[in-house]
């Protein structure tokens, strides 16, 4: 019996015909769509905190609450700053909470470009412990 080289390369495993089905080639486009998806995701991603940062990150306005005083059964006076732009408005969320962190009132207030502290009586449906200014943004 005669010997014959294999015209496999060594080190590819040799499976029987039929047995695995038919092997493919490697598919190119595969990767190009694996770079389309990871190009839609991190645009998709950037729109993402641009949109936060606008809604929710502005430092030109800044609020800090000064203090509150007046606090009744039915409301709470608020007073605090907010740092604007020059010649820039704002308006605000200020919300009371109870002792049990509920909220029992909330409202926007209007801030003038030239009055950047605000004293704001604030209605309550309960008792509040607390008054709180939750963002600025701009106004208009």
């Amino acid at each position: 019996m005669t010997k014959t080289n294999a015209t496999t390369p060594p080190g590819t495993p040799v499976f029987p015909p039929g047995r695995y089905g038919r092997r493919r080639e490697p598919r190119r486009h595969g990767r190009l769509l694996t770079a389309l998806v990871l190009i839609a995701v991190v645009a998709a991603g950037a729109a993402l905190a641009v949109r936060l940062y606008r809604q929710y990150g502005d430092p030109a306005y800044d609020p800090q609450v000064l203090g509150y005083t007046g606090i009744t059964d039915s409301q709470i006076i608020i007073t605090f700053r907010v740092n604007t732009p020059p010649g820039k408005g704002a308006v605000c969320a200020v919300r009371a909470r109870a002792g049990d962190g509920a909220v029992v009132g909330r409202a926007e207030v209007t801030v003038a470009p030239d009055a950047p502290r605000v004293t704001y009586r604030l209605a309550t449906s309960a008792r509040p412990v607390t008054g709180e200014v939750l963002r600025c943004r701009p106004a208009g």
